[in-house]
């Protein structure tokens, strides 16, 4: 097909569109996320499972997810992300509505593992690499920031919304809702969807910044073997599974937390929760600003990613010794959950950016999701199921806490090692 010309103004058109349709599918992939914390007590109590039993379904699904993410990155590099997001759309609305008929626990198990799997995997590797397809260098974390805030506004609408419709109804109707409100976002977000930006004969915005280099890596083809036999590749995996391990541990079981260990009620703990998601609406773009200022004044797009992804862990080590220390005190939980916020805001969008200014946008969608796969099949499964694991046997969250803080402080002094370049340091 011929490539076709367009304007500047139509072209930032194009980009925002890119932005926003990643926006509605971070919004539905953390919304599972979000929904999972405030649902799952309320499951507990109906279907009289153990925490560790229902969090196994959560870690499967993300098994599902990782694996499936795999496919998404090479179905972007090909097609674009409109394919990915009505897959998305169709088997993400499925997994709240079968789950939602469960009576067994294989009826809940299998249609939420695989259905909610898919769905999800659909989303993480289309959003991050599409917007890194069109905004790259001093361009690429504002634009990603912007994207991201959908992951708290999920946090705080939908889980907000999970807790109102809790008060009246049972989550098997908040579950049914919530099948809607997949569908639709991602729909809209296949509609606006766009290719890749050589489809419109453009380049990514910001590539000035990289044109600065000597040995400008963007337009470079590299096969699955090729970048897998390299270091960086694998340090930024590294850094991102410990963090990854630690972000879901506190995520999943954060709200059972405040209500096992601090005595809060369930809609105070919701409350909390909630915090992070508004937190996460601002720092979300500010980060993405800071991260790019820090691009422009180093003018070395890989260094700044490196310094900001070893900041993030280490918020995150920061936030759990808030939470330990502050056992429920609101001073201190509403501290935690800004800290918290700023780690969320770095990591994912900083480790992509990191990876991307090493390898190029050519064929970052497959090496992106292999790394997911990796990552994810990994990370979020024995993060949340750990966080379980340690209070079903302890009866506290305590341990949970001090391990992700282990994972967390792991994840900072990886990211120290990692190269500035493909050969050397």
């Amino acid at each position: 097909m011929l490539e076709s010309r367009v304007s500047e103004k139509e072209a930032k058109h194009l980009g925002y569109m890119v932005v926003l349709a990643s926006w509605l599918a971070v919004f539905c992939l953390f919304g599972y996320r979000a929904t999972f914390s405030v649902l799952q007590g309320p499951m507990a109590k109906d279907l009289g499972w153990s925490a560790s039993k229902l969090t196994l379904g959560y870690s499967l699904m993300m098994s599902v997810y990782a694996v499936t993410a795999f496919f998404s990155g090479m179905i972007i590099d090909k097609w674009g992300t409109k394919p990915a997001y009505f897959l998305g759309a169709i088997s993400g609305s499925l997994g709240f509505l079968i789950t939602s008929f469960s009576k067994t626990y294989m009826s809940y198990l299998i249609p939420y593992a695989v259905f909610a799997g898919i769905g999800t995997g659909m989303l993480w590797v289309s959003s991050t690499v599409s917007v890194r397809k069109w905004y790259v260098g001093k361009a690429y974390a504002t634009m990603w920031g912007i994207a991201f805030m959908g992951a708290p506004v999920a946090q705080v609408v939908l889980s907000l919304g999970a807790k109102q419709v809790l008060a009246t109804m049972d989550w098997r109707f908040a579950m049914r809702i919530l099948s809607l409100v997949v569908l639709i976002a991602l729909i809209i977000a296949t509609l606006v969807a766009k290719k890749n930006p050589k489809y419109y004969g453009l380049e990514p915005f910001g590539m000035d910044t990289l044109k600065t280099k000597k040995n400008n890596v963007n337009d470079r083809e590299w096969s699955i073997k090729q970048a897998f036999s390299t270091f960086p590749i694998w340090g930024a995996i590294i850094a991102f599974l410990t963090s990854m391990v630690a972000e879901f541990l506190v995520w999943t079981q954060i709200v059972k937390y405040w209500m096992a260990d601090c005595d809060l009620s369930l809609s105070t703990a919701t409350n909390l929760y909630v915090a992070i998601g508004i937190a996460g609406i601002f720092t979300m773009p500010l980060m993405g600003v800071v991260a790019d200022k820090m691009v422009g004044k180093l003018k070395h797009e890989t260094k700044a990613r490196k310094y900001m992804i070893i900041f993030a862990p280490i918020t995150g080590v920061i936030a759990c010794i808030a939470l330990m220390t502050g056992k429920g005190a609101v001073t201190l939980s509403i501290v935690s959950c800004i800290v918290f916020a700023v780690y969320w805001a770095i990591e994912p969008g900083g480790v992509a950016g990191y990876a991307a200014s090493v390898y190029g946008n050519k064929t970052f969608g497959k090496i992106w999701g292999l790394s997911t796969l990796i990552v994810m099949g990994i990370g979020p499964a024995l993060g949340s199921f750990m966080g379980a694991y340690l209070y079903d046997i302890s009866g506290s969250y305590y341990n949970s806490l001090k391990f992700a803080m282990t994972s967390f402080a792991i994840s900072a002094i990886v990211a120290m090692l990692l190269p500035l370049s493909i050969d050397k340091d």
